[in-house]
């Protein structure tokens, strides 16, 4: 379980994609470079099998923000992009209309 206290702490944000690159290093992962309003993260996400790159520039996403770097397959990553996945694949949760770069999810 997880108490309100500790999920308060995690920084859940909207960005918008601003650039899609090829994993070097990896088949079904993306580097993407999001703005969150005040600053630019690279993210690296398991999505490319269900998106092309041209169809992801300029759609607003939710991403955890504050979330500690971690290297996949040797690219840091800075943040999450979050997704929810069924039997049909994965789908990027993203807010109903566009919003401010770095609005806060609550």
């Amino acid at each position: 379980m997880v108490t309100i206290g500790e999920f308060r702490n995690i920084e859940i944000r909207i960005a918008t994609i601003k650039e899609v690159n090829d994993h070097p290093n990896a088949d079904k992962l993306y580097l993407v470079k999001v703005d969150l309003g005040d600053k630019q993260k690279e993210l690296v996400a398991g999505i490319k099998p269900y998106y092309a790159k041209e169809s992801l520039i300029g759609k607003q996403v939710v991403v955890v923000d504050n979330l500690e770097p971690a290297v996949i397959r040797g690219v840091e990553s800075q943040g999450m992009l979050l997704a929810a996945q069924d039997e049909s694949g994965i789908v990027i949760l993203s807010p109903e209309r566009n919003i401010k770069e770095g609005s806060r999810v609550k």
